[in-house]
C-alpha cells in the first residue's frame, strides 16, 4: 500500500518513511500544504499522514479541500496540538485519527494499520488467488497451507498482485504502487524481486504464479 506523510519538520518526515518503508510500505513526503494537497489530489495514496502546522497551507486546509472533492483517503492527524478542542475540530473537518506528538512509532504504525482495514472501502479480510493465500492484519502468507516468510517489500509486492490477479501490471505500475515517487523508473529493481518473490511462493515444484508479460510487465494467474 501507499502512504502519503506532509510533515513540514525534515527529520520527523525522513523518521517515519524510513519506519514505514521497514513495515514494507510505499511512502510519499512533502514539506508543505501546497505540495501536500496536490500529491494527495492524484488519489494513488491509500492514507495520508498530515501535520497540522505546515507552510502555505496548513494541515486543516489540506483536509477540508480534500473532502471538498470528495477525496475520501483515510487521513491521520499528526500534531503537538493536545486540547480536546483542537482533536474535536481537526475530526469534524473530516480526519479519521489523530495523534499526538510525540508519539511512539509502534503506535502510529498500529494506528495505520487500523484505518487500512477500516477503507475508504472495505477490503477483504483475507487476499487469495488458487492456493496462495496472504493475510494483510497479520501479515502472513502461505501457498497450499504452508507459511511462507517474506521480507517488507516482497510482502507489499504480492499485496499488489494480489489485489489485481490476472491484470497485467506494468514496471511503472509497480513503481508507483509499491516504491514511491523519487525512486529512479531505470533501476531493474522490480525485475530483481519479482525473481525473489517467484523462488518463494513458486518453490516446492508449486505451478508457477507470477507470469512474465513480454513488452508489458507481470501479471498473477494460474498456468
Amino acid at each position: 500500500m501507499r502512504l502519503l506523510v506532509v510533515e513540514d519538520e525534515k527529520k520527523v518526515a525522513g523518521f517515519i518513511k524510513q519506519g514505514l518503508e521497514e513495515e514494507g510500505y510505499a511512502v510519499d513526503v512533502a514539506h508543505d500544504g501546497e505540495d501536500g494537497l496536490g500529491m494527495a489530489l492524484d488519489r494513488v495514496h491509500d492514507l495520508i499522514i498530515l501535520d497540522i502546522s505546515l507552510p502555505t497551507l496548513d494541515g486543516l486546509q489540506v483536509l477540508q479541500r480534500l473532502r471538498k472533492q470528495k477525496i475520501m483517503t483515510p487521513v491521520l492527524i499528526l500534531t503537538v496540538r493536545a486540547t480536546i478542542e483542537d482533536k474535536v475540530i481537526g475530526l469534524d473537518a473530516g480526519a479519521d485519527d489523530y495523534l499526538t506528538k510525540p508519539f511512539a512509532f509502534q503506535e502510529l504504525v498500529a494506528r495505520v494499520r487500523a484505518l487500512l482495514r477500516r477503507g475508504p472501502e472495505t477490503a477483504p479480510s483475507l487476499l487469495r488467488y488458487a492456493d496462495l493465500t496472504l493475510d494483510p492484519s497479520r501479515r502472513t502468507v502461505s501457498r497450499g497451507g504452508l507459511k511462507i516468510e517474506l521480507t517488507a517489500k516482497e510482502f507489499a509486492l504480492l499485496d499488489y498482485f494480489l489485489r489485481n490477479p490476472e491484470r497485467v501490471l506494468t514496471r511503472t505500475m509497480i513503481l508507483d504502487h509499491v516504491w514511491d515517487y523519487d525512486f529512479d523508473p531505470t533501476t531493474n529493481v522490480i525485475d530483481v524481486y519479482v525473481n525473489y518473490l517467484r523462488k518463494k511462493i513458486d518453490a516446492e515444484g508449486e505451478p508457477r504464479l507470477i507470469h512474465t508479460v513480454r513488452g508489458a510487465g507481470y501479471v498473477l494467474k494460474a498456468s
